[in-house]
């Protein structure tokens, strides 16, 4: 057994409202964390541990639960520069878009989309995201979905199948045919290799009826619910996701009051993502303020992707939702890590606590606050 003493901490989030008697984001000054084997073994006073095996100073920065980024495509190949470069000349955004990657990842070797799917995770890794849960979805047939879900669950267990992206060139003329598909022979081949199921509801993609038979046949399969909701325009994804008790509705752009109602009764996570709304130039982003309010758990994640989000920062979406979503940056903090647990489900990360994951981010500065204060500065790491 090794242990270690994280000492004079001048701020620490625990995410546990009965730690400090100040807010929700349980903070302590001047703190310290004792780490056994991967494992949190006690929090108290800068100075108070019993001696450890190593002590490390952290001369008063401040530390956090790591990121969870509960909303991700980080397995694929090719880049999408130019329809970014397009977009911001003013051409508007259409789901249709998804298929120019699919033609490289389909093309991709297992080799190659480790590789990028490595990179990509570890320059995550670097900005203090912990966890991460990946999705196909740029695959559309069912070698290359098996294919990127293989990848995906070599990086980690937070894996979705997502078929139901878009519907393929092949089936342009046969959508039909295409949601036999996944929810058939692809399923069957992919939900070993998930642990959840999603679908892109909007226009250009799936409708309501498609999306419901689709979430369906995954749950039949043992696999939790994900939905991408009201992205683009106001529409049925995030209802579906409340009826059908998924676990998280994604993007929520576009919401009416019922919607917020709705999110806040089921207990649906509206995870946010910001990156997305900026990547696209959206005129509206995700009213993270009015979902607070309302008492719906919110989350934030990059939905990192070659499209519409390519960044793995979760700093830089915490900046994004204080700035634009209307978040305070506390709120911001606990949406990118205690709310994104929450959005899979996790209890064992997004805070700390004695017995918790020891998954823990160092600020290079004194307090939470300078993560969307000192926006795209490099200061947070893994501890």
């Amino acid at each position: 057994m090794t242990s270690v003493t994280y000492d004079n901490i001048g701020e620490l989030v625990t995410n546990d409202p009965t730690q400090g008697g100040e807010s929700f984001l349980g903070l302590l000054h001047d703190a310290a964390v004792v780490v056994e084997d991967g494992v949190i073994a006690w929090i108290g006073e800068a100075g108070g541990a019993s001696a450890t095996d190593e002590r490390v100073d952290l001369e008063g920065r401040c530390v956090l639960p790591s990121f969870v980024d509960s909303h991700t495509h980080l397995v694929f190949d090719g880049d999408r520069a130019e329809e970014f470069a397009a977009r911001m000349a003013g051409e508007p955004y259409a789901a249709g878009g998804i298929r120019t990657t699919v033609a490289a990842t389909r093309a991709a070797s297992v080799e190659a989309l480790l590789a990028s799917a490595t990179k990509r995770l570890e320059e995550a890794r670097r900005q203090g995201t912990g966890l991460v849960e990946i999705k196909s979805g740029y695959g559309l047939d069912v070698a290359t979905e098996v294919k990127m879900l293989q990848v995906a669950r070599q990086l980690t267990d937070e894996t979705t199948f997502l078929g139901a992206h878009v519907v393929p060139t092949e089936f342009a003329d046969d959508h039909r045919g295409y949601v036999d598909l996944v929810t058939g022979e692809m399923l069957d081949a992919c939900a070993p290799y998930a642990k959840w199921i999603d679908v892109f509801v909007e226009d250009g993609a799936f409708d309501a009826e498609a999306a419901r038979e689709i979430l369906l046949a995954g749950e039949a399969k043992g696999l939790g619910l994900r939905v991408h909701a009201n992205q683009l325009r106001p529409g049925p994804g995030v209802q579906l996701a409340c009826e059908l008790g998924a676990a998280s509705a994604d993007h929520c752009t576009h919401l009416s009051d019922a919607d917020i109602t709705a999110l806040a009764e089921a207990g649906t996570v509206a995870t946010l993502v910001p990156g997305a709304d900026f990547s696209t130039r959206s005129p509206v982003y995700p009213d993270g303020r009015r979902l607070w309010d309302a008492g719906a758990t919110v989350a934030l994640a990059t939905d990192c992707n070659p499209g519409t989000s390519y960044t793995t920062s979760m700093p830089f979406v915490i900046a994004l939702a204080v700035r634009e979503c209307h978040l305070t940056p506390g709120e911001a903090v606990w949406a990118a890590t205690a709310g994104a647990a929450r959005s899979l489900r996790r209890d064992d990360v997004g805070h700390l606590a004695v017995d918790a994951t020891a998954a823990l981010t160092v600020v290079d500065a004194p307090s939470h606050l300078h993560l969307a204060y000192r926006a795209a500065v490099p200061l947070a790491g893994p501890l």
